[in-house]
């Protein structure tokens, strides 16, 4: 089951973000994602460990490193969440157009 209440707070951020627009090139191993940033090690450890929890990103560790892929389904499951959000009002604007239209309009004075 998606937790999207985690992937939504993996998303809202633009480091978590840009780490998963790295990561659809390729695995990528931790110290990789962290080297365009401005921040600690630990600090990007910490953003990976929400993308992890989220199911956006699974991680394996070989020897001493550890290598992150993006895992798609969860993000999958989002965007259909939404596009189901999208269609459901994208049909109530269709209708609120169509009463708006069908109504008289009022005489000029």
């Amino acid at each position: 089951m998606v937790s999207f209440d985690l992937v939504f707070q993996a998303l809202a951020d633009p480091t978590r973000r840009d780490i998963l627009e790295r990561l659809t090139r390729g695995p990528a191993s931790v110290s990789e994602l962290a080297r365009p940033f401005s921040m600690s090690l630990p600090a990007v450890a910490q953003h990976l460990q929400l993308l992890e929890a989220s199911g956006l990103v699974r991680t394996e560790k070989l020897g001493r490193v550890r290598t992150c892929h993006i895992e798609t389904a969860n993000l999958r499951a989002a965007e259909r969440w939404i596009a189901d959000r999208r269609t459901v009002w994208e049909r109530r604007f269709d209708r609120l157009g169509e009463i708006l239209a069908d109504e008289p309009s009022e005489p000029q004075p």
